[in-house]
């Protein structure tokens, strides 16, 4: 189940029967049976018919594509750790390190270690980080704003970090 705005609804994995480590080919095959046994034209019973097909049509349309599955997965991963969340923040206030082939993101925790992305990660997540300069933006897409929770490296604590496409931070010179 996934949690929105303090009600319960199901997910696209659950429409769908799959798991949330399903392959697209999985997902696909699903998806073509669901959309078979939820047809309207297919159902004798009118009520309820078209809404599960629509259900059905949406799960399809998201998890279908890597781009639009990667931020509907952060999104629900987001939601089901909201309660334990200890803060939320954004990109203005981490710390931003060049590592060479990615831009590292962290965040000091109460315990003393650091909540810690790279733009590696995030790329896969989809979201891509700009650099202009010493400057660091997200690159602005239609599923901005977002979220993404991150954990701290030694202990439970998480932060949600706010994505912007508005908020920038500049790169730490370690030299």
């Amino acid at each position: 189940m996934f949690l929105c705005n303090n009600s319960i609804q199901e997910t696209h994995y659950e429409i769908l029967s799959v798991k949330q480590d399903a392959s697209y080919e999985d997902i696909r095959a699903s998806y073509r049976s669901a959309i078979l046994d939820s047809h309207p034209d297919k159902s004798q019973s009118t009520s309820g018919s078209g809404d599960r097909f629509l259900k059905v049509q949406k799960a399809w349309e998201i998890l279908g594509d890597s781009r639009s599955r990667a931020l509907y997965d952060s999104a629900l991963r987001a939601s089901s750790l909201d309660a334990m969340v200890a803060e939320d923040i954004s990109l203005k206030d981490l710390m931003a390190e060049d590592a060479g082939e990615a831009i590292q993101l962290f965040y000091q925790c109460r315990c003393g270690d650091y909540f810690f992305v790279d733009s590696l990660e995030l790329e896969k997540m989809g979201y891509a980080l700009l650099r202009d300069g010493r400057k660091i933006s997200f690159e602005a897409q239609n599923a901005l704003p977002a979220s993404l929770v991150i954990p701290c490296g030694s202990c439970s604590l998480k932060v949600r970090m706010l994505i912007n496409s508005d908020d920038f931070i500049t790169i730490v010179d370690n030299h």
